[in-house]
């Protein structure tokens, strides 16, 4: 049990930097956290499934995508990292099917809550309406950003955006996942990437 309270510190410190957290209110949402472990290229939600957790991101990458027949026409359009929240949201806002996957894209080690006891959580501590809304503003805006940039950006502006906001998924993904995700072939990808070195 000591070993599993000194790895929610982690937790902890990151939602105390949302908002300020008494002992009762952690004790009842850290007792309803799962720590969930899984190797890469698991899938966590798959389409037609109805996402059950919201996660915080020990460590690991997560990435959301529509799945297709071929493999190479799968759309990627959401990547999660360490010390960020993942979700299949609005499946787990609705209690509906999901209509994409979410997959790990490296070993990953979560913290998740399930819909019930986040429920509970809403209802019966003060922390709970206040993480539940950053939460979700979090993952608004990082859909409505790329929405926006997919309108109005040149695929070369998407890919430096991306280079300059998100350094990480540069260095960690493969790169068909991140044509995908800006919206190009990875053979134009290349020709971007040329381009700019």
């Amino acid at each position: 049990m000591w070993l599993q309270k000194s790895e929610m510190h982690k937790l902890r410190k990151y939602i105390e930097t949302i908002a300020a957290v008494n002992e009762k209110d952690w004790l009842l949402f850290s007792s309803r956290l799962e720590k969930r472990v899984f190797s890469k290229k698991s899938v966590l939600v798959k389409k037609g499934q109805i996402e059950n957790y919201i996660s915080f991101i020990e460590r690991g990458e997560v990435r959301l995508y529509i799945p297709k027949e071929d493999e190479e026409k799968e759309i990627t359009f959401g990547f999660s990292f360490q010390d960020e929240f993942i979700s299949a949201y609005d499946s787990f806002l609705r209690q509906t099917p999901s209509t994409y996957q979410v997959e790990t894209l490296v070993d990953t080690t979560l913290w998740s809550i399930s819909y019930a006891d986040l429920q509970e959580v809403y209802e019966t501590t003060k922390i709970g309406n206040t993480m539940g809304r950053y939460v979700a503003e979090k993952l608004f805006l990082i859909k409505s950003k790329r929405e926006q940039a997919l309108l109005n950006e040149t695929s070369e502006q998407r890919y430096l955006n991306l280079f300059r906001d998100r350094p990480n998924v540069i260095k960690q993904i493969p790169l068909k996942y991140i044509a995908s995700y800006i919206g190009v072939t990875p053979q134009a990808l290349s020709r971007i990437r040329k381009r700019i070195s």
